[in-house]
């Protein structure tokens, strides 16, 4: 999947306007089954695994420095009994920083990075894991599922925060056509 994503995010830099069936076929490790808003539902069969695995995928760029991309990924573990949100960073960010969240322009809380490797660190949540925010009992999945606006933001400094905004359009449509 890791190899797929990396591929993924160079196509959708370099495609822009591509179609997801255009993005498909540059993709050497996945197809993008469908579209659904802002977000694509992209499927491959990892070596050793018995099926395929799909995920539900957002690459987005920053107004503020369009080097610099994120690629947020959903999926459900392999036994179904959890659903994981995933944001694959560039290298040389700020890692004990996290990844900053705010939800409709409040703060969410952080996702704490879990691994680097060539191609950038993962930041990674339980979507749906109970939790207490702002006193009440909620889920990321269900914050994400009413929100107007997701902002996660990275810190390739202490003091230099960059932005991106997370289209929700397609996100409930695209998390319910999740295999």
């Amino acid at each position: 999947m890791i190899r797929f994503l990396k591929t993924a995010l160079a196509a959708t830099i370099l495609a822009g306007s591509l179609s997801g069936a255009a993005v498909a076929q540059s993709s050497a490790g996945g197809t993008v089954k469908s579209k659904h808003g802002a977000w694509a539902i992209a499927c491959e069969t990892p070596p050793g695994a018995p099926g395929e695995q799909c995920a539900l995928v957002q690459t987005v760029v920053s107004e503020q420095r369009p080097e610099i991309g994120l690629v947020v990924i959903v999926l459900k573990t392999a036994d179904k009994k959890a659903t994981i949100l995933r944001v694959q960073t560039p290298l040389g960010v700020f890692l004990p920083m996290h990844i900053q969240v705010a939800i409709d322009g409040g703060y969410f809380g952080n996702l704490q990075f879990m691994r680097c490797f060539a191609d950038g660190c993962y930041a990674e949540a339980i979507l749906d894991k109970p939790d207490t925010i702002n006193g009440q009992q909620t889920t990321l999945q269900a914050a994400l599922a009413k929100a107007k606006t997701v902002v996660f933001s990275v810190f390739p400094t202490v003091e230099e925060g960059t932005g991106f905004e997370i289209d929700m359009a397609g996100f409930n449509e695209g998390f319910a056509a999740l295999p």
